[in-house]
Protein backbone atom coordinates (compact mmCIF):
# COMPACT_ATOMS: atom_id res chain seq x y z
CA UNK A 1 0.00 0.00 0.00
CA UNK A 2 2.93 2.72 0.72
CA UNK A 3 3.66 2.20 -2.80
CA UNK A 4 0.32 2.03 -4.84
CA UNK A 5 -1.56 4.86 -2.61
CA UNK A 6 0.41 7.80 -4.19
CA UNK A 7 -0.11 6.36 -7.72
CA UNK A 8 -3.64 5.93 -7.20
CA UNK A 9 -4.21 9.28 -6.04
CA UNK A 10 -2.11 11.36 -8.65
CA UNK A 11 -3.30 8.82 -11.45
CA UNK A 12 -7.11 8.99 -10.66
CA UNK A 13 -7.11 13.06 -9.60
CA UNK A 14 -5.55 12.90 -13.61
CA UNK A 15 -8.19 10.67 -14.89
CA UNK A 16 -11.07 12.89 -13.14
CA UNK A 17 -10.12 15.90 -14.65
CA UNK A 18 -9.93 14.02 -18.04
CA UNK A 19 -13.23 13.11 -18.02
CA UNK A 20 -14.57 16.14 -15.98
CA UNK A 21 -12.66 18.72 -17.27
CA UNK A 22 -13.75 20.84 -14.53
CA UNK A 23 -13.53 24.88 -15.47
CA UNK A 24 -12.35 26.26 -12.13
CA UNK A 25 -9.23 25.58 -9.26
CA UNK A 26 -10.92 27.96 -6.86
CA UNK A 27 -13.33 24.59 -5.81
CA UNK A 28 -9.88 22.78 -4.55
CA UNK A 29 -9.10 25.04 -1.85
CA UNK A 30 -11.27 23.54 1.21
CA UNK A 31 -9.57 20.56 -0.09
CA UNK A 32 -6.25 22.39 -0.66
CA UNK A 33 -6.41 23.65 3.37
CA UNK A 34 -7.67 20.37 4.31
CA UNK A 35 -4.54 18.64 2.94
CA UNK A 36 -2.34 21.20 4.50
CA UNK A 37 -3.13 20.39 7.84
CA UNK A 38 -3.25 16.57 7.56
CA UNK A 39 0.20 17.03 6.35
CA UNK A 40 1.69 19.41 9.23
CA UNK A 41 -0.28 17.83 11.89
CA UNK A 42 0.86 13.82 11.09
CA UNK A 43 4.72 15.44 10.24
CA UNK A 44 4.37 16.50 14.07
CA UNK A 45 2.46 14.25 15.66
CA UNK A 46 4.46 11.11 13.95
CA UNK A 47 7.71 12.08 11.68
CA UNK A 48 8.92 15.20 14.30
CA UNK A 49 9.28 12.82 17.10
CA UNK A 50 11.33 9.64 15.47
CA UNK A 51 13.75 12.12 14.36
CA UNK A 52 14.54 13.74 17.02
CA UNK A 53 14.66 10.47 19.00
CA UNK A 54 17.28 9.18 16.47
CA UNK A 55 19.94 11.95 16.66
CA UNK A 56 21.52 14.69 17.66
CA UNK A 57 18.86 17.66 18.37
CA UNK A 58 20.63 20.50 17.12
CA UNK A 59 21.67 18.46 13.88
CA UNK A 60 18.42 17.37 13.62
CA UNK A 61 17.32 20.95 13.11
CA UNK A 62 20.22 21.95 10.98
CA UNK A 63 18.46 19.50 8.56
CA UNK A 64 15.17 20.33 9.32
CA UNK A 65 16.15 23.92 8.08
CA UNK A 66 17.74 22.55 4.88
CA UNK A 67 14.56 20.99 3.92
CA UNK A 68 12.80 24.53 4.16
CA UNK A 69 15.78 25.76 1.96
CA UNK A 70 15.41 22.94 -0.71
CA UNK A 71 11.93 23.64 -0.83
CA UNK A 72 12.51 27.07 -1.33
CA UNK A 73 14.88 26.66 -4.24
CA UNK A 74 12.70 24.30 -5.92
CA UNK A 75 9.64 26.95 -5.94
CA UNK A 76 12.27 29.16 -8.25
CA UNK A 77 11.15 26.16 -10.97
CA UNK A 78 8.40 24.79 -10.11
CA UNK A 79 6.49 28.32 -9.13
CA UNK A 80 4.22 27.07 -6.02
CA UNK A 81 2.89 23.55 -8.11
CA UNK A 82 3.99 22.16 -5.05
CA UNK A 83 1.11 23.61 -3.37
CA UNK A 84 -1.44 24.50 -5.65
CA UNK A 85 -0.04 27.44 -7.89
CA UNK A 86 1.07 27.03 -11.39
CA UNK A 87 2.22 29.77 -12.62
CA UNK A 88 3.36 29.11 -16.38
CA UNK A 89 2.50 30.17 -19.59
CA UNK A 90 -0.28 28.13 -20.59
CA UNK A 91 -0.14 28.75 -23.96
CA UNK A 92 3.20 27.06 -24.46
CA UNK A 93 3.78 23.64 -26.30
CA UNK A 94 6.76 22.99 -24.90
CA UNK A 95 7.04 20.21 -22.22
CA UNK A 96 7.79 22.06 -18.99
CA UNK A 97 11.09 20.65 -17.58
CA UNK A 98 11.68 22.55 -15.03
CA UNK A 99 8.50 22.01 -13.57
CA UNK A 100 8.56 18.57 -13.86
CA UNK A 101 12.68 18.22 -12.47
CA UNK A 102 11.21 20.24 -9.13
CA UNK A 103 8.29 18.23 -9.05
CA UNK A 104 10.03 15.00 -9.10
CA UNK A 105 12.80 15.83 -6.79
CA UNK A 106 10.74 17.37 -4.39
CA UNK A 107 8.39 13.91 -4.69
CA UNK A 108 11.76 11.72 -4.62
CA UNK A 109 12.21 13.24 -0.89
CA UNK A 110 8.76 12.81 0.32
CA UNK A 111 8.71 9.09 -0.54
CA UNK A 112 11.93 8.39 1.78
CA UNK A 113 10.34 8.82 5.07
CA UNK A 114 7.33 6.70 4.47
CA UNK A 115 9.68 3.85 4.46
CA UNK A 116 10.19 3.85 8.21
CA UNK A 117 6.77 5.50 8.98
CA UNK A 118 4.47 4.24 7.33
CA UNK A 119 1.66 6.59 8.49
CA UNK A 120 3.51 9.18 6.56
CA UNK A 121 1.91 7.78 3.25
CA UNK A 122 -1.53 8.75 3.99
CA UNK A 123 -0.77 12.59 4.31
CA UNK A 124 1.38 12.17 1.20
CA UNK A 125 -1.56 10.71 -0.44
CA UNK A 126 -3.61 13.76 0.61
CA UNK A 127 -1.33 16.09 -0.26
CA UNK A 128 -1.07 14.94 -3.62
CA UNK A 129 -4.51 14.42 -4.88
CA UNK A 130 -5.60 18.47 -4.94
CA UNK A 131 -1.92 18.93 -6.41
CA UNK A 132 -2.94 16.52 -8.71
CA UNK A 133 -5.88 17.86 -9.85
CA UNK A 134 -4.43 21.53 -10.09
CA UNK A 135 -1.44 20.18 -11.98
CA UNK A 136 -4.07 17.65 -14.48
CA UNK A 137 -6.23 21.11 -14.75
CA UNK A 138 -3.48 23.17 -16.20
CA UNK A 139 -1.59 20.64 -18.34
CA UNK A 140 -4.85 19.58 -20.03
CA UNK A 141 -6.06 23.21 -20.12
CA UNK A 142 -2.75 24.13 -21.91
CA UNK A 143 -1.38 23.68 -25.84
CA UNK A 144 0.55 20.75 -24.17
CA UNK A 145 -0.30 16.98 -26.35
CA UNK A 146 -2.23 15.17 -24.13
CA UNK A 147 0.10 12.21 -24.68
CA UNK A 148 2.45 14.41 -22.71
CA UNK A 149 0.45 15.89 -20.42
CA UNK A 150 -0.77 12.24 -19.75
CA UNK A 151 2.99 10.95 -19.87
CA UNK A 152 4.51 14.09 -16.98
CA UNK A 153 1.44 12.97 -14.49
CA UNK A 154 2.39 9.26 -14.70
CA UNK A 155 5.87 9.79 -13.97
CA UNK A 156 5.21 12.44 -11.52
CA UNK A 157 3.08 9.79 -10.09
CA UNK A 158 5.72 6.95 -9.87
CA UNK A 159 8.47 9.31 -8.11
CA UNK A 160 7.17 9.25 -4.78
CA UNK A 161 7.16 5.31 -4.50
CA UNK A 162 10.61 5.14 -5.96
CA UNK A 163 11.96 7.17 -3.16
CA UNK A 164 10.45 4.93 -1.22
CA UNK A 165 11.88 2.23 -3.01
CA UNK A 166 15.91 3.56 -3.21
CA UNK A 167 15.54 3.94 0.30
CA UNK A 168 14.74 0.69 1.15
CA UNK A 169 17.51 -0.92 -1.48
CA UNK A 170 20.28 1.90 -1.05
CA UNK A 171 22.11 1.38 1.46
CA UNK A 172 23.79 4.57 1.31
CA UNK A 173 20.52 6.56 1.54
CA UNK A 174 19.44 4.07 4.25
CA UNK A 175 22.66 4.98 6.38
CA UNK A 176 21.36 8.75 6.00
CA UNK A 177 17.70 8.34 6.15
CA UNK A 178 16.94 10.29 9.46
CA UNK A 179 19.04 13.24 7.88
CA UNK A 180 16.84 12.42 4.98
CA UNK A 181 13.85 12.86 6.89
CA UNK A 182 14.72 15.48 8.50
CA UNK A 183 14.79 17.55 4.83
CA UNK A 184 11.24 16.35 4.12
CA UNK A 185 9.94 17.51 7.52
CA UNK A 186 11.52 21.01 6.18
CA UNK A 187 9.82 20.46 3.04
CA UNK A 188 6.28 19.61 4.92
CA UNK A 189 6.39 22.40 7.35
CA UNK A 190 6.95 25.12 4.13
CA UNK A 191 4.21 23.25 1.75
CA UNK A 192 2.05 23.40 4.53
CA UNK A 193 2.39 26.30 6.01
CA UNK A 194 2.52 28.36 2.64
CA UNK A 195 -1.29 26.30 1.72
CA UNK A 196 -2.75 27.24 5.02
CA UNK A 197 -1.67 30.91 5.08
CA UNK A 198 -2.65 31.37 0.76
CA UNK A 199 -5.94 29.42 1.33
CA UNK A 200 -7.13 32.13 4.11
CA UNK A 201 -8.73 34.26 1.64
CA UNK A 202 -7.81 37.53 2.45
CA UNK A 203 -7.08 37.13 6.36
CA UNK A 204 -10.65 36.77 6.55
CA UNK A 205 -12.36 34.18 8.95
CA UNK A 206 -14.03 31.38 7.13
CA UNK A 207 -15.87 29.51 9.60
CA UNK A 208 -16.08 26.41 6.88
CA UNK A 209 -11.99 26.92 6.35
CA UNK A 210 -11.76 26.21 9.77
CA UNK A 211 -13.72 23.17 10.54
CA UNK A 212 -11.87 21.42 7.80
CA UNK A 213 -9.08 22.44 9.46
CA UNK A 214 -9.95 21.10 12.90
CA UNK A 215 -10.82 18.37 11.16
CA UNK A 216 -7.95 17.22 9.46
CA UNK A 217 -5.59 17.84 12.85
CA UNK A 218 -8.33 15.41 14.47
CA UNK A 219 -7.98 12.81 12.01
CA UNK A 220 -4.06 12.80 12.05
CA UNK A 221 -3.81 12.69 15.94
CA UNK A 222 -6.17 9.19 15.41
CA UNK A 223 -4.18 7.91 12.88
Amino acid sequence: MIYLLPVLGVLLSFILVLILKPKNKEHFKLLLAFSGTFLLALTIFELLPEVYDNSDTKTIGVFIMLGILLQIFLEFFSKGAEHGHVHLSSQSEVFPWLLFLSLSLHSLLEGVPVLTNETMVYAILIHKIPIALILSLFLLGSKLKTFYAGLFIVIFAFMTPLGTFLADNIALIEDYSVYLNAMAIGVFFHISTVILFESSEGHKFNLRKLLVIILGIVIAYFL
